[in-house]
């Protein structure tokens, strides 16, 4: 019996998580769960699963559970500091993180410092400070399994193989809601638009990076630093069926890809119960039905924050980071209607070109640089500069 710790339990990838622990009891088991602020849903998640540790960012949020539950035999903890050591639970076989956006790094960092086991799916730790989190993952010997779709592929398909045989690594994307519109179109487009994405169903942040393809610029520096790949081995194809989750080139022409229907339920058990498959008995893939699949190149002019992903990693240090969090402000003030959509890539761009990139020598560098960040991308969202 696995007992599992899952951060970020009360979203999309959260309640996949939960469909396969109800589905295999004998197998996994809830230990924690914890969420930032909806103790609404995380109560009825708590009701179900009865995990011992329960945490919410919101110390509101913590109050209104803990009493409501008021079960001696859960743990409420509260605040930031209650979520890490929810992560760092000494009793737990694997920790999935899954908290959206930067807010994940530090539980994720204390869940690896603890020596616990950690599958990644939410791709902004790695992002902020991927160097930092690798080397401490081999200084405890612990393995860090991802759990995007395409990262997940990405792992599979190396399995087997030598690492010194690798000439690319390439990460499909969906190209989004807007792939086939113009640049001017994009202009006025809607969060309520945005959020429509074609193939998958996930949180809004995340959907909305997907729209502007910086959610696969994001996983290029992932998976630099997932699978130790120079940056120039890392190449980006738009797939529109999202059926071929990622593809790895071979130094003596081989390609070795992972295909599937779009389910996070595949990636994420994989993860959970690793080297062994979970069965699942998900729809089979008929590619029949698809009759052909379709490759583009990614359109630099339309979606410009795949750019801006790349230059990021080549300048390193504190870079991604403020990447990161540029983005992150720019799509929350997109989310809720203070800027326009064809803007969330100039926000990003001004802050990045305006940084003081450090080296990163510390968590603490990533969290300063995000920060500052937040706080530069806001002033250039407020006054529209």
């Amino acid at each position: 019996m696995k007992q599992i710790v899952l951060l970020g339990s009360t979203g999309s990838i959260g309640d996949s998580t939960l469909d396969i622990v109800a589905k295999f009891p004998d197998q996994f088991s809830i230990l924690g769960l914890a969420a930032r602020h909806s103790d609404e849903k995380l109560e009825k998640q708590v009701r179900s699963f009865r995990p011992k540790y329960v945490a919410l960012a919101d110390p509101a949020a913590a109050q209104r559970l803990r009493a409501r539950l008021n079960d001696p035999a859960v743990q409420v903890l509260d605040g930031p500091g209650g979520v890490t050591e929810v992560a760092a639970l000494p009793e737990s076989d694997l920790v999935i993180s899954a908290i959206v956006g930067g807010a994940g790094l530090v539980p994720t960092m204390a869940a690896i410092q603890a020596g616990r086991r950690v599958a990644l799916a939410n791709k902004e730790p790695m992002v902020m400070a991927g160097q930092l989190m690798q080397a401490e993952a081999h200084r405890q010997g612990v393995p860090v399994f991802p759990v995007d779709s395409e990262h997940s592929a990405i792992f599979q398909s190396l399995a087997g193989h030598r690492r010194e045989d690798v000439r690319r690594i390439i990460l499909t994307a969906s190209g989004g809601p807007f792939w086939d519109c113009t640049k001017e179109y994009m202009e006025t487009v809607t969060p309520e638009q945005a959020l429509k994405h074609p193939n998958w169903d996930m949180g809004a942040k995340i959907t909305v990076d997907s729209a502007t393809l910086m959610n696969k610029g994001l996983e290029v520096i992932e998976a630099r630093w997932l699978f130790d790949c120079p940056p120039a081995q890392l190449d980006v194809v738009v797939h529109r069926e999202s059926i071929i989750h990622s593809l790895v080139e071979y130094r003596d022409g081989s390609v070795i890809a992972q295909l599937g229907l779009p389910d996070m339920r595949t990636p994420i058990s994989y993860a959970m119960d690793y080297p062994r498959r979970v069965p699942l008995d998900p729809p089979a893939l008929d590619l029949w039905k698809y009759g052909k699949l379709t490759f583009y190149e990614p359109d630099p002019v339309r979606f410009p924050c795949l750019r801006l992903a790349y230059e990021a990693l080549e300048r390193g240090g504190t870079c991604p980071a403020i990447l990161n969090a540029a983005n992150e402000a720019a799509v929350d003030a997109f989310l809720h209607h203070g800027l326009p959509f064809g803007h969330i890539a100039n926000v990003i761009e001004r802050t990045v070109q305006c940084a003081d990139v450090q080296p990163l020598t510390s968590l603490e560098d990533a969290l300063e640089a995000d920060r500052w960040a937040r706080d530069k991308a806001a002033e250039f969202i407020r006054t529209g500069s």
